[in-house]
């Protein structure tokens, strides 16, 4: 039997043990043979133009090209001349870029955290919007760029049509050129879109999603987000750092609906009662109508969510975008391959396999997979990228399941809030289901001698635990760095780490993380230092 190891060395040299060598080597590779990696490392000649077809190149796409290619699979990304995906170009990095920037004027004008310090600060704070925005961008192509050569570097075929089945199996189409390419699995990862609601109309410059609030083409004096999630709320800190004031408009009854309870409190608290924010709650916003910057406000009627009432209408200089997105799946033949979507996603089993449909009866449709936003189970970059890999194992032969519970999320405001696992509320209903004792233990960065140094002394670290096992269920931070601060209890969850063995732990002083070691102790009975 020809060892994994042993196929590596000879197709990449004793260079790299792990990802496969520049210039002939890999030439060498496309031209003899596609070898199929099992758990025993066994190879087999292909038919097939590829080994694994990946349809998008956003952050799962990119993430399972490069496992792929490392598991000595030959590999095509279908990129759609969208290397990076949402979360590169649109998302997630450009938007870290407007909340540092913004941050940092926040920071400058915030006299009274200044002058306990011991910060006097002459004159006024000013920014440039342009340098500004020119910031994100510059940031999406570096970060687009390092993809971009990362997929060169290891070797994957980059094809610049977006793909889509044709029906038959093990075929993917081209829609740039018409040329139809075969491969032994496909994996769909067309990533997702802003959702717009009825109503609507979105001109991308008054009215506009995050696509267009990334571009922070003008500064709006008052801009309406309609939305409270994570989207919502971290241009909200943008525009208000900036000078804008801002309304939120939530279709549901309280805010931040899908956050946790009490941590929701404490982000009104901190990030909208303490700044030139106001809200309405249980409306839709009906009728949104563009404006024309600086001559015409954008018009947003608004009903009830529960009679459908008129309620009110509001004129703003602009109007934003938030409720969530929807799957980008449309016009990439799923019907021909008897793909079933609900609402434009695609359901999975636990290894990423497609199912035919999400009824009961649905079936798995072979050597297809689909991972990230499409599949809907978390729709988070990081996560997309963890499924992309397991998709891999699995076609590897490793048979691997994500463990949704254990992936964490973070929201990007000033202070940050973060979370891994369910809420507190969702925690009680597990409990009470499965037969297990919930408990709870905090942490306080009032407490924190660090937090205390930085000025930045708002925000808890709450530990859900297991009482009758001690392992820990969930966790829910927010306070400052509170998306670096999860990745302990994501660790924690997933490796099934307890509060007690948590305890113990030493962790470094004088630091943040130590609101963890607070709440840590605090579950088993000990006091913190």
């Amino acid at each position: 039997m020809v060892t994994r190891a042993a196929l590596l060395l000879a197709l990449f040299g004793a260079a790299s043990s792990f990802a496969p060598a520049r210039g002939p080597a890999f030439r060498l590779r496309t031209h003899v043979t596609s070898l199929n990696m099992s758990e025993e490392g066994g190879g087999s000649e292909s038919e097939y133009d590829f080994d694994v077809a990946i349809i998008g190149c956003g952050v799962g796409g990119h993430g399972a090209a490069l496992h792929s290619r490392a598991q000595g699979l030959k590999t095509a990304v279908f990129a759609g001349g969208d290397v990076g995906g949402t979360c590169v170009n649109r998302g997630c990095v450009p938007s870290k870029a407007l909340l540092a920037a913004s941050g940092r004027v926040r920071d400058m004008k915030n006299d009274h955290h200044l002058d306990s310090m011991g910060i006097k600060l002459e004159g006024e704070v000013t920014f440039d919007r342009e340098g500004i925005a020119a910031h994100a961008a510059n940031l999406a192509s570096r970060v687009k760029g390092n993809l971009e050569n990362s997929l060169i570097a290891l070797g994957c075929d980059v094809v610049e049509g977006r793909g889509a089945l044709t029906g038959k199996a093990h075929e993917v189409l081209d829609q740039k050129t018409g040329k139809v390419y075969t491969a032994k699995d496909i994996i769909l990862a067309p990533g997702s879109i802003p959702f717009v609601p009825p109503g609507v109309t979105v001109d991308e410059k008054t009215v506009y999603t995050s696509d267009g609030a990334l571009e922070l083409q003008y500064v709006p004096e008052w801009v309406a987000i309609i939305g409270s999630g994570y989207i919502g709320l971290e241009f909200s800190d943008v525009y208000t750092a900036l000078g804008s004031e801002v309304t939120f408009i939530e279709a549901l009854p309280q805010l931040m609906p899908t956050f946790d309870r009490e941590i929701a409190k404490q982000a009104e608290r901190l990030l909208i009662r303490d700044r030139p924010i106001d809200y309405r709650t249980g409306v839709f916003a009906s009728e949104v109508t563009p404006g024309i910057p600086g001559e015409k406000p954008v018009t947003i009627k608004m009903i009830d969510a529960q009679t459908k009432e008129h309620v009110e209408t509001i004129e703003v200089d602009a109007a934003m975008v938030a409720t969530g997105r929807v799957p980008n799946t449309k016009d990439m033949g799923l019907e021909d391959a008897g793909i079933v979507t609900n609402r434009g996603f695609v359901a999975v089993t636990d290894k990423m396999e497609v199912l035919t449909s999400h009824e009961e009866d649905g079936t798995v449709v072979p050597n297809v997979y689909c991972i990230g936003d499409a599949n809907g189970k978390m729709m988070l970059a990081h996560a997309a990228s963890a499924q992309g890999i397991s998709a891999i194992e699995n076609i590897a032969g490793r048979e691997h399941k994500v463990n949704h519970d254990a992936v964490p999320a973070a929201c990007f405001t000033h202070p940050e809030i973060a979370m891994v696992g369910p809420t507190e509320e969702q925690c009680v209903e597990r409990a009470e289901r499965e037969g297990w004792t919930l408990g709870k233990s905090q942490g306080s960065f009032r407490a924190n001698s660090k937090a205390l140094a930085e000025g930045e002394g708002n925000g808890i670290a709450k530990v859900l635990f297991n009482k009758d096992t001690g392992k820990v269920v969930a966790v829910h931070i927010i306070g400052i760095h509170a998306a670096d601060l999860i990745q302990e209890c994501a660790n924690a969850v997933a490796a099934g780490t307890t509060v007690q063995e948590l305890s113990m732990m030493v962790h470094t002083h004088p630091t943040l993380c130590e609101v963890l070691d607070e709440a840590f102790k605090g579950a088993v009975g000990m006091a913190a230092h």
